[in-house]
């Protein structure tokens, strides 16, 4: 939005999140809070981690998953990491942000079950594990309230029962009472308002409509998250360190999706390949808005194929954005394709399409691209699509390509991490923290996302993401919590118990890999007539083993 000091792009959350490795979260947490203490930067505005309602939404890119317990312990783990350099985490948006369409205004409409279950069960995780120094508050209201005036919110569930004792701010210009908001339980308001709501509190208190004592208690809080972060200034950042890692979180959290052909990993034998693609040589690495950073470096997978043993043979950008339609670009990658043994196409989601303040309007990828892939599928090369972007898209073309490579927004080291995943200089390790659905119809959510009206009515419910398609049974493109391997594992020997389980987990196949082990579990009883989910995740474990 502004001009700013180069920082590390790390991956998204939503790239993270396909980690599922809360040790990682905790080092890229680390390395963000050296970044904001050396920039005497005492509070870190993230993580975000509302759960993903609904593909369309602007900010899902920014946030970890559909899962609750996924999302929260990521969080959690990251907010551990940032606070560890004296420098204060920012667990938001608190509540429900689920669209930006009228984010201002809109009402989010949730029911008993679904909104401590689903919407703060992660803020639960994230503040009772993670012990957050401050909570932003939602732009949206919540059953009618905006959270920043939520005494139910604020003050019954957030500070008495998750026993939180930091400071809620506002986010940018989300303060709509700064009275009522100061009752409810917040702290600060952002940004300056040059004295106007400081005069409303100052003629509060003289009329007795404030009790002198609810001032006390938030300027206390503002004065403890002073006391907090008075340590947050740190010598200059080592950003080769922190590009490394930055590369290390991106090959961790790629995810391959689909391999049926066995083509990938690529090699010295897999002949003549071809790059094409606009997502290629101008990769899109990050989202938009408020979250946009300036990186230090950046590699691309061209940049980075020419390093490996690969006979890369051209690039061709084949497409341009924003859909604008290019006959001569469409026709040169068609011809470098018809020269190549393998074509490397690398697809995604435009700037434009994921950006703070702005929902997308459908799931599907650009006319243009669809079109070329179409075209290169008739040519009979084989094809490994590279998608980029935060959030699913819908991919007609899938089961006619040889594999399926989900970067999403993978950071500054995202060119080197799909290169060495393409090659197979690392197993790729990614699990889907959300669901791929075949089409947008199939959407929960797909009717009832608020468009032009004032409320946005949660009829999903409890059914967001896996908990519905297992419920009815309904076909995906990728599941939650899929991603392949280059190798295989083979589990073993599970003892459940009523709190916890074990279960030993063999690499079988010729590779160092990771494994994600999942446990879900099922009450009894949760069968189709239960008001409740099939299964649903309970924990999981991140392992590297060798062969």
């Amino acid at each position: 939005l502004n001009a700013s000091i180069p920082a590390t792009c790390f991956p998204t959350a939503a790239s993270l999140a396909n980690s599922w490795d809360t040790a990682l979260l905790h080092r890229v947490g680390e390395a963000l809070g050296v970044e904001a203490a050396a920039e005497h930067v005492q509070v870190l505005l993230g993580p975000g981690l509302n759960i993903k309602r609904n593909p369309l939404a602007g900010r899902n890119f920014e946030y970890f998953s559909e899962d609750p317990v996924l999302a929260g312990s990521l969080a959690a783990a990251m907010i551990r990491g940032i606070q560890s350099q004296g420098v204060a985490a920012s667990a938001k948006h608190f509540a429900v942000n689920s669209q930006e369409t009228h984010r201002m205004t809109i009402d989010d409409i949730v029911d008993e079950r679904a909104l401590p279950e689903l919407y703060l069960e992660g803020f639960r995780i994230a503040i009772t594990q993670g012990d957050a120094w401050t909570v932003m508050s939602a732009y949206n209201k919540v059953n009618g309230t905006y959270p920043n005036e939520s005494q139910e919110l604020l003050q019954e569930i957030l500070r008495r029962r998750w026993a939180f004792d930091g400071l809620v701010v506002t986010d940018w210009g989300g303060n709509n009472d700064r009275v009522a908001g100061l009752r409810a339980g917040n702290a600060l308001e952002m940004p300056t308002t040059s004295g106007v709501t400081d005069r409303e509190i100052v003629a509060a208190v003289e009329a007795g409509t404030l009790d002198s004592s609810i001032l006390n208690d938030r300027v206390a809080e503002v004065l403890t998250l002073i006391d907090r972060t008075r340590s947050a200034s740190a010598p200059p950042a080592n950003h080769d360190l922190h590009h490394a890692l930055a590369i290390d979180a991106a090959r961790r959290s790629i995810v391959l999706a689909a391999n049926p052909t066995g083509v990938l990993p690529l090699g010295p034998t897999s002949g003549r390949v071809a790059a094409i693609g606009d997502f290629a040589e101008r990769p899109r690495y990050q989202g938009a808005g408020s979250s946009l950073v300036r990186p230090t470096r950046i590699s691309t997978p061209p940049d980075a194929l020419r390093e490996t043993e690969l006979d890369l043979i051209g690039f061709e950008p084949g497409f341009r954005r924003r859909d604008l339609a290019s006959r001569r670009l469409r026709t040169r990658a068609l011809r470098l394709a018809q020269r190549a043994d393998v074509v490397l196409l690398f697809l995604g989601l435009d700037e434009s399409s994921e950006a703070e303040g702005v929902d997308r309007t459908h799931m599907r990828l650009a006319n243009n691209q669809l079109q070329l892939t179409q075209e290169l599928i008739e040519l009979g090369v084989p094809i490994v699509v590279v998608l980029s972007g935060g959030s699913p898209v819908e991919l007609p073309f899938a089961d006619d390509v040889s594999a399926v490579l989900l970067a999403y927004l993978a950071g500054q080291g995202s060119g080197v991490a799909i290169a060495e995943v393409l090659t197979g200089a690392v197993s790729p390790g990614g699990r889907l923290a959300e669901t791929y659905p075949l089409q947008y119809a199939d959407v929960p959510s797909a009717a009832n996302l608020a468009r032009n009206e004032a409320t946005s009515e949660h009829r999903d419910s409890i059914y967001i993401g896996y908990r519905y398609y297992d419920k009815v049974g309904a076909p995906v493109r990728y599941p939650f919590g899929h991603g392949l391997s280059f190798t295989q594992f083979a589990y073993s020997d599970l003892q459940a118990g009523a709190r916890s389980a074990r279960v030993t987990v063999e690499n079988t196949g010729n590779r160092r890999s990771t494994e994600t082990v999942q446990l879900c579990v099922e009450a009894p009883g949760s069968g189709v007539g239960e008001f409740r989910a099939p299964r649903e995740l309970a924990g999981f474990a991140k392992l590297e083993l060798a062969p």
